[in-house]
This record gives C-alpha cells, structure tokens and sequence, in this order.
C-alpha cells in the first residue's frame, strides 16, 4: 500500500470515529430504564410528538411554496435572479439565534407584521406556529436548493420535444419535469426534514413553549444534568435515525 493510501486510512479512520463515537457512545451509555422512562414522561413524549409533527407541517410547507419558487429560478431568467439564489444560502449560514432574532423582530407582538397579524388572532411567539416558523426559515432553503439542481439537471431536449408535440408547459412540467426531479427534491425534502426536527436556536428565541425535544433536552440539563437529558437525546436520536432511514428508501424508490 502507497504512503498516501495510509495516510488517507488514517484520516478517514479519524474522521469516522469524530462523526460515529459520539452517537453510539450516547446510545450505548443509555441504560434501558434510561429509555423506559421517556416512554413514561408525558413531557418528553409530548415534546417528542411536537417536534416530528412541526418539522413534518414545515416540510410540506417547504413542498408547496418551495418547489414553485425553485422551478421559477431553474428555468426563468429575471431581474434580481442571481442574487435572490445567492440569498438562499443566508438563512442556512445565519448563527440560528441570529435567525430566531431576525424572525421575532418581524413577527413579533410589537412589531408592524407581527401586530397586525396579532390583531386578527395570528400569533407566532411561544405557539406551534412560531415553532413552524422558526423551522421553515432555516430548513425550506435546503430543499429550494436541492430542487432548483434538480430541475437545472434534467435534459432541456426532452422539454423542446415535449413541447413541441404540443404539450402545455405546465402539462410538461406536471408530466416530465416534476417526476424527472423528484429523487432530488425528495433528498431535499428529507434533509429539510431532518434539519427541522433537529433546529433549536431559532425556536428557542421565539417558541420556548410549547418546548419541542431540543428545547426540553436543553432544559432538562440545564435544570437537572446529563442524567436527566440524556434519555431524551437517545431516544429522539433513535427516532430521528428511523424516520431518516425509511425516508431515504422511500425517496429513493
């Protein structure tokens, strides 16, 4: 074996202890009255349930709104079109406290939307919907990126027949496009997923209750220690971990 084949071993040997030790030293170190007892905390289970349910609405928000707009930017040439792409990347780079922030100051109780939204019964601090909120800023760019590559990777010839054999755009986009991009929107909505499940700092700052998973696992160490936390870690992670794997082959069929 050449030198820079071991040196490459040894990296990779590194890297995958860093990322994989951690996990399975928090599963492992679990005991299994660890688990049992999350099964018996209605907090946790609540707060558990409250997390999947969010990050799934926010998702099928992300679906709806996201794909059009990714459609509009892969195919359309406009005004404003690079840096609107470009811009997509802040809310996945914004420190999320940052994000938390930026959201209240806009839809705040005393801000101009917040207020007005207030006033017909729209509320977003400490409600489901400012969870919603908080998730859908920092996790709908993942799947609006990975759907703007998706749609640009498909063949344009394949449109130009379809087109001119007397297909409707939007029948060509409904019958061709749309199921041509679905592995890679699919890959998107499952990392938009998995990003909103597991957000905290926006959430934090505008929806400290009711608590989702990651805001109580942080509460219960901060009031209580690892012992008390680390239950609840172990079995949102083992949760996370099969809803990803069933999505991934879902998304993937």
């Amino acid at each position: 074996m050449k030198n820079h084949t071991i040196f490459f071993a040894i990296l990779s040997i590194a890297l995958t202890i860093i990322l994989f030790l951690p996990i399975i030293t928090l599963l492992v170190t679990t005991p299994l009255s660890g688990y049992v007892s999350v099964f018996s905390d209605e907090d946790a289970l609540l707060a558990i349930f409250l997390s999947i349910l969010s990050a799934t609405v926010t998702t099928i928000l992300a679906y709806t709104f996201g794909i059009p707009f990714a459609y509009l930017i892969a195919r359309y040439n406009f005004i404003g079109k690079r840096l609107i792409e470009e811009f997509l990347d802040i809310p996945i780079m914004l420190p999320h406290t940052v994000a938390g922030i930026a959201i209240l100051t806009l839809l705040g109780p005393r801000a101009l939307i917040g207020s007005s939204l207030s006033a017909i019964g729209i509320l977003f601090v400490d409600t489901f919907w400012g969870i919603v909120i908080a998730q859908f800023f920092v996790s709908s760019p993942i799947l609006i990126k990975s759907a703007i590559a998706a749609f640009r990777s498909i063949d344009e010839q394949i449109i130009k027949v379809a087109r001119s054999l007397g297909a409707s755009q939007f029948r060509v986009f409904i019958e061709i496009e749309l199921p041509l991009a679905s592995r890679g929107i699919n890959t998107g909505a499952v990392l938009c997923w998995m990003r909103a499940i597991s957000e905290f700092g926006a959430v934090i700052i505008l929806a400290y209750y009711p608590m989702t998973a990651p805001v109580l696992i942080f509460y219960r160490f901060t009031t209580s220690g690892l012992r008390a936390s680390k239950p609840i870690a172990s079995v949102l992670l083992l949760i996370c971990l099969g809803i990803f794997v069933a999505l991934k082959h879902m998304s993937s069929e």
